[in-house]
């Protein structure tokens, strides 16, 4: 079993940065995958980030050249760092992994692939 526990996010102007982390417990198989969602309101789910067990990241385009997927050298911490945020990058991040399992391509992935979630955190981008 895995127990992911996350931090960060809060309130930024548009512009500005914040740094999200998912801390996770327990014994993670690889392969595995390790992702970024968001939730906005009225929204449907939607994977920002992730990144695979060979260390492959991918992003969705709205992500891609502001948002950075990392994990630590011990592969049991995921960081998302976003930078030059938008009021539409507004929502609830969750950090979700599977394991053991590969990752889907982003246009097909819904999260439903994931085993393991985070508790979620409100990241707000005011303008």
């Amino acid at each position: 079993q895995v127990h992911l526990q996350q931090s960060g996010g809060g309130s930024v102007q548009a512009g500005g940065s914040l740094r999200l982390s998912c801390v996770a417990h327990g014994y993670i198989r690889k392969p595995y995958c390790m992702a970024w969602f968001r939730q906005a309101p009225g929204k449907e789910r939607e994977v920002v980030a992730r990144m695979d067990s060979a260390g492959i990241t991918t992003y969705a385009e709205s992500a891609k050249g502001r948002f950075t997927i990392s994990t630590d050298n011990a592969e049991n911490s995921l960081y998302l760092q976003m930078n030059s945020l938008k009021p539409e990058d507004t929502g609830e991040y969750l950090c979700a992994v599977r394991s053991p399992g590969y990752c889907f391509t982003i246009s097909e992935s819904t999260g439903l692939e994931y085993n393991y979630w985070g508790q979620g955190t409100q990241v707000t981008v005011a303008s």
